[in-house]
């Protein structure tokens, strides 16, 4: 099983911006589509965004849309998180994943096959 080790979380203001990155231990996680959940205290995990396994289709949540951009270097094995315009209401633990399937790009959390262990973003109003 793959192992993905998330970087790049913390603490900014409003309207500020973070990239999150996610390395993946495997050079064969380039045949798998990548993406993006969070959970906030309380609540469901959220799928945030995806991208095919050479970034040929990519999907965005509706409360991300236009403000985050997914996208990925197989050379690294590490697929990345820029958000931008950051509002208090995207506090949450950042999460990346695999794919269960070459043949899937997740949308929800039951397409994932592999989780990072998270990390922590706090947007301050």
């Amino acid at each position: 099983q793959v192992a993905l080790v998330e970087s790049g979380g913390g603490l900014v203001q409003a309207g500020g911006s973070l990239r999150l990155s996610c390395a993946a231990s495997k050079y064969t996680s380039s045949m798998y589509a990548m993406g993006w959940f969070r959970q906030a205290p309380g609540k469901e995990r959220e799928f945030i965004a995806s991208i095919g396994p050479i970034g040929e289709r990519i999907y965005y949540g509706d409360s991300v849309k236009g403000r985050f951009t997914i996208s990925r270097d197989n050379a690294k094995n590490t697929v990345y998180l820029q958000m931008n315009s950051l509002k208090p209401e995207d506090t949450a633990v950042y999460y990346c994943a695999q794919s269960r399937s070459i043949f899937i790009i997740p949308r929800q959390t039951n397409d994932v096959g592999s989780w990072g262990q998270g990390t922590q973003v706090t947007v301050s109003s």
